[in-house]
């Protein structure tokens, strides 16, 4: 019986005996070697679907035209779009130093602020000039009615370029707003 009792004896060894663990490395080289190139490459790709694609939407343009798009148009087509298109930066009209009490400051803040309008055509900054008290006086409206906490909120200045675009052309429905600039916006 002893050798009964040996093989027992092994099995019941084996079976209560705990295998080895091999400790994990906490560190993979694989990750390193595909991983970082990969991470690099999908960022160059984020850039670049930013740069060239979102940010001209925001602009209000549109990406370039395809080598296809270009050919399939006339020429008389090439002319009418060339004439309409904006053209941002070349014609710019500008109110200077506007002076403004914000809402509830009881004349103890003031804003001042110069005012830039960035129009497609000449024909549109001429227009402008010649109504430069309306335009003003919009203008001078708009920010008087804004609180001092909305004034000095960086990201608000872009709801006021908005509504202050929306103001002029709903009251001169024949004009068109490229962009409104804030050239000067100090808080006192």
């Amino acid at each position: 019986m002893e050798p009964k009792e040996k093989n027992l004896d092994e099995n019941l060894e084996e079976i209560t005996s705990t295998p080895e663990v091999k400790p994990k490395s906490k560190f993979n080289p694989k990750i390193l070697i595909f991983g970082l190139p990969l991470f690099v490459l999908q960022l160059i790709v984020v850039y670049f679907i930013t740069a060239n694609i979102l940010i001209k939407k925001m602009d209000g343009r549109t990406p370039e035209k395809t080598a296809t798009e270009a050919v399939a148009e006339s020429p008389a087509e090439a002319e009418e779009e060339d004439t309409t298109m904006n053209h941002f930066g070349e014609y710019i009209f500008q109110i200077e130093d506007i002076i403004v009490n914000p809402a509830y400051t009881k004349g103890e803040q003031l804003l001042l602020s110069s005012v830039a309008f960035d129009v497609p055509t000449e024909v549109t900054r001429k227009e402008l000039e010649k109504k430069q008290i309306l335009v003003k006086d919009m203008i001078i409206s708009i920010l008087s009615s804004k609180t001092i906490n909305q004034l000095s909120n960086v990201t608000y200045k872009d709801t006021l370029r908005v509504e202050i675009t929306n103001k002029l052309q709903s009251s001169f429905s024949e004009m068109k707003i490229n962009r409104v600039y804030f050239s000067k916006y100090i808080i006192n």
